[in-house]
């Protein structure tokens, strides 16, 4: 059966050998990826109609390095992927479960995300997946309010509203993002399919193939 993910990485402009198996559209359109960090994990703005962000704050920072005296300080150790996945994932829970309204539960992905980045086995590829599930969660279970920026449980009707350009645009976003954490290396073609598959195409009530339709793949 032709999957969503047929076209996953044919669109993307750099080209990974490993995922020749989804090169069965006939249609060689190429589509320049949304450059997004894939170690910013602060919640995803939520863009259903009803759920409004609130204004941005423009806050001054003032750095070590706006003085000029470099030698007082000595470098600072670089971080492998795996330890900024871990100070990403601590700061998308804290920052998760602050937003949280009163009795309002988090979804089970912040639990299995804390615990991937408190074993002792963790790597990359579990970081970026418990992550890229629960960026999803936080983005179909919850309504932001615009004032205070506290989550609670939507009531959205998302499979009667596919109409919706903003629905649309939540969707996409998630799915890019799937794309690209597979373009870096950090999970693989198959566990990104499967997410997609369950996490995203099942809500709309879809097909794997009208689901590429409904967003212009």
């Amino acid at each position: 059966m032709k999957l969503y993910l047929d076209k996953f990485l044919t669109l993307l402009v750099v080209t990974i050998p490993s995922v020749q198996a989804f090169s069965l559209s006939t249609q060689q359109t190429r589509y320049h990826c949304q450059q997004t960090s894939t170690l910013n994990f602060s919640p995803l703005r939520p863009n259903f109609p009803q759920k409004q962000t609130a204004p941005p704050t423009m806050t001054t920072i003032i750095k070590m390095s706006d003085f000029d005296f470099p030698s007082a300080m000595p470098e600072k150790p670089k971080q492998t992927m795996e330890e900024k996945l871990q100070e990403s994932a601590t700061h998308f829970i804290a920052d998760l479960t602050s937003r949280l309204g009163e009795g309002v539960d988090p979804p089970p992905e912040l639990e299995a995300l804390r615990e991937a980045r408190d074993a002792d086995d963790s790597d990359v590829k579990t970081l970026a997946l418990r992550i890229y599930e629960l960026m999803i969660e936080q983005g179909m279970l919850y309504d932001m309010d615009a004032e205070t920026g506290t989550f609670t449980p939507t009531q959205f009707d998302i499979k009667n509203n596919l109409d919706v350009p903003e629905v649309k645009k939540e969707f996409d976003h998630l799915y890019k993002y799937g794309m690209e954490l597979i373009r870096r290396g950090m999970i693989d073609v198959e566990t990104a399919k499967e997410t997609v598959k369950e996490r995203l195409i099942k809500r709309t009530g879809l097909s794997p193939e009208e689901f590429d339709r409904w967003l212009g793949y």
